[in-house]
């Protein structure tokens, strides 16, 4: 690949291995697996990890399968859904002495359609929620969150997530402005691209001037809210 950008390889990977989710297609075209996604994967993060590390200096990643990327094999021990495959490249870096997805960082996916990207925490354990809960009632560190959010909004058209309840949690409570987020049980704040973007040569361009748009939700969390790392 390029310094900056996916090769064709990986999105005919992706669109192979989603058309044909079976052993014997992979078997075929393990050359294109190896090319796509595992060398593809590997350089990415080599070019992006250094650009992040620059934005946040205590990010970590390691360019490797089950480092910063994500193994291709899917768990189906307890799924009805025996595929044996993703169909998607997942990158991550993350902060913390150790790899998790407990603390925020940096995300990255890649389908056969599209891109998605962005930081924060999709879901939080018991411990860091309340804390995260905390973190919104006390007013600086809550009005620094609504500070971040207005900051990100701000750079762009970047969704905020994770909100998954319809009512505020027992015994907490917060002025209007930041009520919302008790209602959360993760933050993140991303966008999508057509998984066109991955071939264009300024592809890690793009996807550096994201994570910095959107990196003051994940700088209050890191900041603000105590994690399990």
């Amino acid at each position: 690949m390029s310094a900056t950008g996916f090769p064709q390889a990986t999105l005919d990977f992706l669109s192979g291995i989603a058309a044909h989710n079976e052993k014997a297609w992979f078997d075929e075209n393990r050359a294109l697996y190896e090319a796509g996604y595992v060398a593809a994967g590997r350089a990415f993060v080599e070019e992006m990890g250094p650009r992040l590390k620059a934005l946040s200096p205590s990010v970590q990643f390691a360019a490797k399968v089950n480092g910063s990327q994500s193994r291709i094999n899917r768990d189906v021990r307890f799924s009805k859904d025996k595929r044996p495959s993703k169909t998607h490249l997942d990158l991550w870096f993350w902060h913390g002495e150790k790899r998790s997805w407990d603390c925020p960082g940096f995300w990255f996916r890649l389908t056969p359609d599209g891109v998605h990207l962005g930081c924060g925490l999709h879901g939080m354990g018991k411990e860091t929620l309340e804390s995260f809960r905390h973190s919104i009632v006390l007013p600086r560190s809550g009005k620094a969150l609504v500070a971040a959010v207005e900051a990100v909004r701000a750079n762009g058209d970047y969704e905020i997530g994770e909100k998954t309840r319809k009512r505020l949690p027992r015994g907490f409570e917060a002025p209007e402005e930041r009520a919302e987020f008790l209602l959360y049980e993760g933050l993140t704040a991303g966008t999508s691209l057509p998984a066109s973007a991955a071939l264009e040569a300024d592809f890690a361009d793009i996807c550096m001037s994201h994570f910095t748009a959107t990196w003051p939700v994940g700088k209050w969390l890191l900041d603000e809210v105590a994690t399990g790392a």
